[in-house]
């Protein structure tokens, strides 16, 4: 019986954490928050740096739960979450999962030119990780067909939210 209350309250704040990440805004910073988090290092501003890993934890909850999902930015992380429900995971050498463990090396490559201080290597390596991340994004976005219009794909709405 513990497993289940456990399994009941998980639940729960996966769909919280879910629910909340489809908001565009969540989404559309996280993807933004990558630069700032490489000037950091680059920059070796201490604050920034805190402040970015601060933020990128909670950026998954911080924003409130869309009204809408049928943007580019909300079915990314819906087509993200029924990609992981389904077991797909995000690593492998199938496509689109490949693109993820491409990123590894050049994620070494950002961080590395960040620390060493090379403005061009920083700059291209960022690009490169956002690059690749959107690609595989977008590739799970036409891979489970996620469109945010569909019922199953769209959070559930209270009825006394409903726009009809």
């Amino acid at each position: 019986m513990e497993s289940t209350s456990d399994d009941g309250v998980r639940g729960r704040l996966e769909a919280t954490f879910w629910e909340r990440h489809a908001n565009p805004w969540s989404a559309g910073t996280r993807i933004l928050v990558y630069p700032v988090f490489m000037y950091a290092i680059y920059r070796r501003d201490a604050k920034l740096f805190a402040a970015t890993l601060a933020f990128i934890a909670v950026n998954p909850v911080l924003f409130p739960r869309p009204k809408r999902t049928d943007n580019y930015l909300s079915k990314i992380v819906l087509a993200e979450r029924e990609w992981l429900d389904a077991g797909n995971g995000t690593m492998g050498l199938d496509y689109p999962n490949i693109l993820n463990v491409l990123n590894i090396p050049v994620t070494f490559y950002a961080f590395a030119s960040a620390i060493r201080r090379k403005p061009v290597g920083t700059l291209l390596g960022t690009l490169g990780v956002m690059v690749l991340k959107l690609w595989w994004t977008d590739a799970i976005v036409k891979e489970t067909g996620v469109t945010g219009e569909r019922p199953g794909e769209t959070l559930p709405v209270e009825e006394s939210s409903l726009d009809e």
